[in-house]
Order: structure tokens, then sequence, then C-alpha cells
């Protein structure tokens, strides 16, 4: 079972901090050990199995999740929020690669050498003009490996067609996102309110969505968008970086 960091309370990195279990409703509590031995003389029906942390407080009136865990669900389930959102869709890319690219046309021409910078709207295009059209923003940051990977490479070569289109692409060194504590998980952030986050098989396909408004879920990735847009570059600007090192 996968462990997804909740938040911590640390600004050094270390201890306390609370880990979701993915695919169950259990949460995994990361503290320092007790080992007053007033204290654990009180603790009531403790097995042989169970040890005891401390963690402060406001680790968890700010991160403990207050609800149950919510259930993966289609991607498809999710499609009504692209014209539905009031103000911002804004996306967080974290792999190396996906799935999805690899089996599309474009692939193969983009392993041939074709530049695939300019393609005619698909549907996907067409509704960010049109939502954008209205005042809404598209935005996404995509963290980038050094060297980058193949799929990160196609990405960033198409990505000029969806700027086109109306989005707003950005890129983060992998390296830098450590550093700013970013999550290490893909999600969609609607109107800082919605939080649809991606589950992958070990081949990155979609596997579906956890869709919640849970402010315990919701805050972290607000602050996560926050930290990523201050420090992320334009699309061309990152281009033209990339360019200049190969």
């Amino acid at each position: 079972m996968t462990l997804r960091f909740i938040g911590t309370t640390s600004d050094d990195g270390d201890c306390p901090t609370l880990y979701d279990i993915e695919g169950t409703d259990e949460i995994l509590v990361q503290g320092e050990r007790e080992t007053e031995p007033e204290h654990l003389a009180q603790l009531r029906d403790v097995k042989e199995t169970e040890t005891f942390v401390r963690v402060p407080r406001s680790l968890l009136t700010r991160f403990a999740p207050r609800s149950d865990a919510p259930k993966l669900q289609p991607f498809a389930s999710i499609s009504d929020l692209f014209q539905s959102f009031k103000h911002t869709a804004w996306r967080l890319e974290t792999r190396r690669g996906y799935a999805s690219d690899r089996t599309s046309p474009k692939w193969a021409r983009f392993l041939a050498g074709d530049d695939i910078a300019r393609d005619p709207d698909n549907a996907w295009r067409e509704n960010v003009r049109a939502q954008t059209a209205l005042g809404k923003r598209f935005e996404r940051v995509r963290l980038v490996d050094e060297p980058p990977t193949q799929g990160q490479e196609f990405l960033l070569a198409s990505a000029p067609s969806n700027v086109d289109a109306g989005e707003d692409i950005r890129h983060l060194s992998r390296s830098q996102a450590r550093k700013l504590r970013l999550p290490e998980y893909d999600f969609w952030l609607f109107d800082s309110k919605v939080l649809a986050r991606f589950a992958f098989d070990d081949e990155d396909t979609t596997l579906g969505v956890y869709v919640t408004e849970e402010p315990a879920e919701v805050l972290p990735a607000c602050q996560a968008r926050d930290a990523a847009w201050h420090h992320a570059v334009r699309t061309e600007d990152f281009a033209r970086r990339v360019r200049s090192t190969v």
C-alpha cells in the first residue's frame, strides 16, 4: 500500500508528519516515541504490537481529515468540472511519463522527430478557449527531471498548442519541488475548493481520481499550488533553457 504525505508542522523536514495509507481509512502518524514511564503506565488496553508517539495538537487540527476517505472513481466522473468551475482549474503534474501520451498518435510523430508544437484544436483545447474567453483560468505546473525524461520532453514539445488555446503551463525542476516539499502525486484543484487527486498504476496508466472537498485535503493542495506557481517557469522560457543545455 502507498503512503501519501498529508502534512507536517515541522519546518526542517523531520517529524511530526501525517500520512494517508492509500486504499484504507487509516492514517499513519510520525512523531517522537513516547518514553515517559508515567505516561506509558497510564495507557489502556496496550497490545504488544503497539507503539506510541507524540505530536503537536496543531498537526491534527490543521491536517487530520475530518471525513471518510474518498472513494476511487473514474476520471470521466469529473468531466463536468472542466466547464462548471468558476475561476481556476489548476493542475500539478509530477510523473516522469504518462501512458496516455505514449499511446497517442502524436507520440509516434514525436519519436520520428516531427514538430508537434502546433496541432489543430481538439475537444480539450476547444473547451479551454471557451472557458478562458469567459475569464476563467487553466493553469498547470509540470515537474521536470534533470535531464528531462522522454515523456517530459514530449509534453514540453507539445505544450505550445495548449498554451495557444489559453492554458498557462509552467515548469519546475523536481529537485526544487522537493526543496519546496511539494506533493508527489498529480491533482486538479478547482476554485481552491474541489480536489481531484489521481491514482496511477506502475505503468503510468490512470486508474481514477479521489475527489474531495475535505478542508484537510484541499488546504495543503492550495499551499502546494501557491509555492509551485511562485517558483515555476513559463513554458517558452523553460524550453529555451532546456535547448541551451542540449
